[in-house]
């Protein structure tokens, strides 16, 4: 299974990372002596929280609009008014306005690293930020691998250049990494998905819808464009019979929701037992030249996906399959070459799918590439730079109270059995909580990298951790590896290392400020926290047991018990309508909305904890649970382009962010501190409200 994420990868300026402590340690779940740490207050004066008086932006409110009726509008509702997505974006919000802030901090350390020749973060920045170069270029970078693609003689031939594509980051007909056997988490194995798609997912290619319709038409002309840059000819019909192959793996697909079940995605398998499931693609070929060994274990995510994707490369022409390749790598590399590839493109995935009118700047996404390729090369500088002992400090103090107030609501849980509960709290007591940064930098010496060679840069980048990851295999694990990079606005929980993971830069405001008003913190930070702690046991991270194995170790009646709650709240989620005709899907999203809904219940109960038994001041007018709440909120504060959002209700497993910040209207304390009343909008009875932990 992997890691379950605070928000979608759509933000995430992505690589891998681990906390200062050594890995594997174990992290104790509670404060000094098992206790609660006292809540601290802000500061006063000119030394005060960075959003408002107390760390919440009071003006940004619509008090207008009862609390009851919509607490994102409430909470949010001028701030949405005001606001204009910016002409990059295709969205923007709270995390938004923090990726800002890191790609501003990072850029500084890439340009002073630009003028010291043989800094390999340095010179791949310049790489990319020399436009002049890489459009003289134009398509010369890749005229190589296109030749040995059309070369290929046979369809074994070209699986074989699928797989070395493959190493080089170009998409093909299914995914592969290196990770922790989930039901042997002491080994790691080969993890396959399905893939093989240019369209964000199955629905695009096979719902009767007209915008979806829309959006296959202009695909097809994307990758007509595509081969005429390339110089090849008849490129109309050629893509049209790359769509037609695309639609015949997307019927293949599993959905989505079939993809995030951990009983369902693990399928372990041998080689020849792959082969012999789906015939008809030349695996071994395509392994070899990939460098994937074949005399271990393969967790295949979904067999009969796999089986389909190798007959329609059975029942394919060559010529189509050398299109459908030529075409995955070159819409993998368009960013890396000239302009003309760049702007078509982002003219497809930025403006016609996500709605965004204007590129980014390129040093902006000279920052990301970077990030992505050289993560913790940058992250050494970033953490000693922009993230003070003080933050790292802070933020422990409230993972060890959210932890504790966890394990107490564990105890009283009514529903779960003694002996479920029990082990409950032994995982609860495993996790190993990280923070900030890594422990252990990783080692870069092996990638070269060359200042006027940008394709050459990503190609051997991506081969670097390609190859990094297949050197996992027969080795111990390695408990210290991070998966997102310290300048990630971000968290995560990894089921089977059993850990939380709170990257340095999420630790700011809105979600974080030592200088704000504590219950803005538990409302923000906390609630983060609290979420990423119960994806341990949400419909899916609940399978895996206190050692990270996939195992059984709930009762049966807890299990029915835990599916009446979980089924409410698919329910709950399914009315919903951000788009009109187009729902929030309750079932995707459900290890999310579980998460939200525990990570509030937990971290206020650790916020009244913290406060030792004293009443929290009033503030501006608004009592600590009030501040509490509004502190969520302001996280969630998100404005979508509707193709985004469209795309986003298809495909991701986060509810939007007003949904998220209405969960709320589950939870008992959130109707004392606001008033919420029967005939408002969010307004649930005593029983209609869903309480799982």
């Amino acid at each position: 299974m992997r890691p379950s994420l605070l928000i979608a990868a759509i933000l995430s300026t992505t690589a891998a990372v681990t906390i200062a402590q050594t890995p594997g340690q174990k992290t104790t779940a509670a404060g000094k002596n098992g206790k609660i740490a006292p809540a601290k207050t802000a500061p006063a004066g000119n030394d005060g929280p960075q959003l408002g008086t107390f760390g919440f932006d009071m003006a940004g409110r619509d008090t207008s609009v009862p609390p009851g009726n919509d607490f994102y509008d409430y909470a949010n509702g001028t701030w949405d008014k005001t606001t204009e997505i910016p002409a990059d974006r295709s969205t923007y919000g709270m995390f938004h306005r923090l990726q800002d802030l890191s790609r501003e901090q990072t850029r500084t350390i890439l340009e002073e690293q630009a003028k010291q020749p043989g800094s390999k973060s340095g010179d791949f920045y310049t790489s990319f930020l020399d436009e002049a170069a890489v459009n003289a270029k134009g398509v010369t970078p890749v005229k190589p691998w296109i030749a040995a693609i059309k070369d290929a003689a046979s369809k074994e031939a070209l699986a074989a250049e699928a797989g070395r594509m493959q190493r080089r980051g170009a998409g093909t007909l299914f995914g592969m990494y290196v990770n922790q056997d989930d039901k042997n988490p002491d080994t790691y194995a080969v993890v396959m998905g399905q893939s093989g798609l240019g369209l964000p997912d199955r629905d695009y290619y096979l719902k009767d819808d007209a915008k979806l319709a829309a959006n296959r038409t202009a695909y097809q002309a994307y990758l007509a464009k595509m081969l005429t840059l390339a110089g090849e000819p008849n490129a109309d019909a050629r893509a049209a019979a790359v769509v037609a192959m695309e639609k015949a793996i997307a019927a293949a697909h599993w959905t989505r929701v079939e993809s995030r079940d951990a009983d369902k995605t693990y399928n372990k398998l041998t080689f020849e037992e792959l082969t012999t499931r789906a015939p008809g693609y030349d695996w071994a070929a395509h392994f070899k030249a990939a460098g994937i060994p074949t005399n271990g274990p393969l967790l295949v995510a979904q067999p009969s996906a796999f089986t389909g994707e190798a007959k329609v490369w059975a029942d394919t022409p060559l010529p189509v399959l050398k299109d459908h390749q030529l075409l995955r790598m070159l819409s993998s590399y368009a960013r890396y070459l000239s302009k003309d590839f760049d702007d078509t493109r982002f003219a497809f995935y930025g403006t016609e799918l996500s709605g965004t009118p204007q590129q980014q700047a390129r040093w902006k996404r000279g920052v990301d590439l970077v990030s992505e390729h050289l993560g913790e090369d940058l992250g050494r500088v970033y953490v000693a730079r922009y993230f003070p002992p003080e933050s790292k400090a802070a933020a422990d103090d409230l993972v060890k109270n959210v932890i504790t107030a966890m394990g107490e609501r564990l105890k009283k849980l009514e529903w779960m059995a003694p002996e479920t509960k029990q082990k409950a709290l032994t995982k609860l007591a495993a996790f190993t909580p990280k923070i900030g940064y890594p422990d252990t930098w990783r080692d870069y010496t092996a990638l070269e990298i060359k200042r006027d060679d940008l394709v050459g840069n990503v190609a051997r980048g991506n081969e670097f951790e390609f190859q990094r990851n297949l050197d996992k295999l027969g080795k111990p694990i390695d408990r210290g590896e991070w998966f997102m990079t310290p300048m990630t606005i971000n968290a995560y929980a990894n089921p089977t290392m059993n850990e939380i993971v709170f990257p340095a830069a999420i630790l700011q405001p809105p979600f974080f400020d030592p200088k704000a008003d504590p219950a803005v913190n538990y409302g923000g930070i906390g609630a983060v926290i609290g979420h990423e702690i119960s994806h341990h046991f949400d419909d899916q991270g609940r399978k895996y047991d206190p050692t990270g194995k996939l195992a059984d170790w709930w009762t049966e009646k807890d299990v029915t018990q835990f599916k009446a709650f979980t089924d409410r709240l698919v329910a709950q989620y399914d009315a919903y309508e951000p788009l009109p005709g187009q729902h929030v899907q309750g079932a995707l999203t459900l290890g999310e909305n579980i998460a939200d809904l525990a990570g509030l219940t937990v971290s206020l109960d650790a916020y009244r904890l913290s406060l030792g038994g004293k009443k929290a001041p009033v503030i501006d007018g608004t009592t600590g649970e009030q501040r509490f709440y509004l502190g969520w909120a302001q996280v969630w504060r998100t404005k979508y382009r509707d193709q985004t959002l469209r795309q986003l209700l298809l495909t991701d497993p986060h509810s939007p962010g007003p949904e998220r910040a209405n969960v709320v209207r589950n939870l008992d304390p959130w109707y004392s501190a606001f008033g919420a009343r029967p005939g408002q909008k969010l307004f649930l009875t005593d029983e209609q409200r869903i309480r799982i932990w």
